[in-house]
């Protein structure tokens, strides 16, 4: 396992950033967020139209639940090849210990999102009275709107994993999925179920804030490694009983 380490000037660096994307949000709101959502938001909104096409049934096609698995099927398949890059001899165990530690990050995070965030908002397509709405014209099962948008929880999840690449993985693995938040995220924004500042401001800075503290310290490293650990003496019983 990678050896611990606590890295102050990327914590402060991040949390800073996190703080200050905060700060936007709270002052002057209308003059920055408030005006790019609603550009955002309208510039997609009137590619939606009621006559059958196929940015119509594509849009439903990236925000039904069915490409939800392919999204977690392409993280698996990078975190698969960052295991398979990695050139530690116990890398499966190591890799194990990476994965349960990210998913008990990814599962805290969520967890103070849904309990700890007192505040939230409709998404914009429940927010304007006057917004076309994907499932109105297409046939297709999808997710157009949300009661409560804030924060953009799908995009909090692909940061949590991408944090963890770039902490773990070799490079090139780790840019394609810091890419792959931006590219996994943006169907959510494109349909009109999340705000842009839901992923960008809110899903972001909790990320900003958060993260450092498990990756840039030596937190992370020390929970996996003791996975790997106990990992490693497990296994070997196993496989003597069998």
């Amino acid at each position: 396992m990678t050896r611990p380490r606590l890295d102050l000037k990327r914590i402060v660096a991040f949390n800073v950033t996190g703080l200050l994307l905060l700060l936007s949000w709270a002052w002057p709101h209308d003059m920055l967020w408030s005006d790019l959502d609603d550009r955002i938001f309208w510039f997609f909104n009137a590619l939606i139209t009621p006559e059958p096409n196929w940015w119509d049934d594509t849009l439903a096609i990236l925000n039904h639940r069915a490409f939800d698995m392919i999204s977690l099927a392409i993280m698996g398949l990078l975190f698969l090849w960052a295991m398979l890059r990695d050139p530690h001899p116990e890398r499966l165990t190591r890799w194990i210990g990476i994965g349960v530690t990210m998913v008990l990050t990814a599962g805290v995070l969520a967890l103070f999102t849904t309990k700890g965030i007192s505040y939230g908002h409709p998404s914009p397509t429940r927010f304007f009275a006057n917004a076309m709405r994907l499932t109105d014209v297409v046939s297709i099962p999808t997710k157009d709107s949300a009661s409560n948008s804030f924060p953009g929880d799908h995009g909090l999840m692909l940061m949590v994993f991408a944090g963890f690449m770039l902490r773990f993985a070799a490079r090139r693995i780790a840019l394609l999925s810091v890419a792959f938040v931006v590219l996994l995220s943006a169907p959510r924004i494109m349909v009109g179920a999340h705000w842009f500042s839901d992923v960008y401001m809110g899903a972001l800075s909790i990320a900003l804030i958060a993260l450092p503290w498990v990756l840039c310290t030596p937190l992370a490293a020390a929970a996996a490694g003791r996975i790997q650990r106990a990992l490693a003496r497990w296994m070997p019983q196993r496989l003597h009983s069998g």
